[in-house]
């Protein structure tokens, strides 16, 4: 038997690929995200949850709400467990932004009402006091 993932010219069904790398939690999902047009390979769109992809391959797809560019590093042989899955693939999305400045944090936080746990129903009052400082 061959490893079909050490060959130069290895290559696998995108719909499989991603299912290995745990990216949709069964194959007809990642094969109806192709299908749907929401898949591309180095750029270029794919509608065929059979078209191959190899090592070195640029992925860019929909996930969720959120737009994944993963490059391929390895092709799988089985849907392993999650830490085997995330050697499969290198995350080329940027982080995400987040505010360096404490204090526009504190800012950003402060603008959104907060009740103490277990303070029950708010009373009209106390509605009415959150949509002053919502500015509603």
């Amino acid at each position: 038997m061959t490893d079909t993932s050490t060959a130069p010219t290895a290559k696998q069904r995108i719909d499989k690929w991603l299912w290995h790398a745990r990216f949709f939690k069964t194959r007809t999902l990642a094969a109806k995200v192709v299908e749907g047009g929401h898949c591309r390979i180095n750029r270029e769109r794919v509608r065929k949850p059979g078209h191959a992809v190899k090592p070195g391959d640029v992925l860019t797809f929909a996930q969720g709400h959120d737009i994944r560019v993963i490059e391929v590093s390895a092709l799988g042989e089985r849907r392993g467990p999650a830490p085997e899955a995330r050697q499969l693939y290198t995350d080329l999305d940027p982080p995400p932004v987040r505010s360096a400045d404490p204090e526009q944090r504190d800012l950003a936080e402060s603008t959104v009402p907060q009740r103490d746990k277990g303070a029950g129903r708010p009373t009209k009052r106390d509605r009415r006091q959150m949509e002053k400082v919502q500015g509603l």
